[in-house]
């Protein structure tokens, strides 16, 4: 913890990232509700998520990243629709069937995978983007593959969820190579549902 809550104070990471468009693409498709934002960093999704309508708990475990997520929020005006809640993702208990959306970017939980889906309820949607192991290897993200999702693993940690998109990509960032994956779920069932339209 202490080395993001050193990253978020000396300004190595962004302060006010931008939400995947991917997001900002599906978040259309739900209702205004409840939202989690695991492992919230500096705000990416919790803040956006709110200017949205939602009323979003943003969970970290970093304090600085909690605090920066606070002032961006006070900022933009919706500093009334965050909730902080400063916990180690990993190490949270989650309650169940409480969130219409749960949001994680570029943090690895797989293994509280099942407890995150459980927060969801009917019809929630789970939007999930993380780095990608990659050939060449990429230079953007965990500097080993041990904090990287293989080919295809999001999906079938998936595939109870109804999935709505998924998508695994590579994009050259100057001399930097950035290996991606992003995934939208929903959680329904059975062999007839309701899909977005096509654009």
């Amino acid at each position: 913890m202490a080395s993001w809550d050193e990253r978020f104070r000396t300004g190595s990471y962004p302060s006010d990232p931008e939400p995947s468009p991917v997001l900002r693409e599906y978040v259309d498709a739900t209702a205004e509700g409840r939202a989690l934002d695991v492992a919230c960093g500096t705000g990416r999704n919790a803040i956006f998520l709110a200017e949205q309508g939602y009323e979003v708990d943003a969970l970290d475990q970093s304090i600085e990243g909690l605090r920066i997520t606070e002032s961006t929020a006070a900022a933009r005006g919706v500093d009334d629709r965050i909730n902080l809640i400063q916990a180690d993702a990993t190490q949270y208990e989650y309650p169940a069937d409480r969130y219409d959306l749960v949001t994680i970017s570029f943090f690895r939980v797989l293994d509280r995978l099942s407890d995150i889906k459980a927060v969801l309820g009917p019809d929630g949607l789970l939007f999930y983007q993380h780095h990608l192991r990659s050939e060449p290897p990429a230079t953007v993200g965990p500097s080993t593959d041990r904090h990287r999702f293989a080919s295809n693993e999001l999906l079938r940690a998936c595939l109870d969820l109804t999935v709505l998109y998924y998508e695994e990509s590579t994009e050259r960032r100057e001399e930097d190579l950035s290996a991606t994956v992003e995934l939208v779920a929903r959680n329904s069932h059975g062999a007839a549902q309701s899909y977005p339209e096509t654009r």
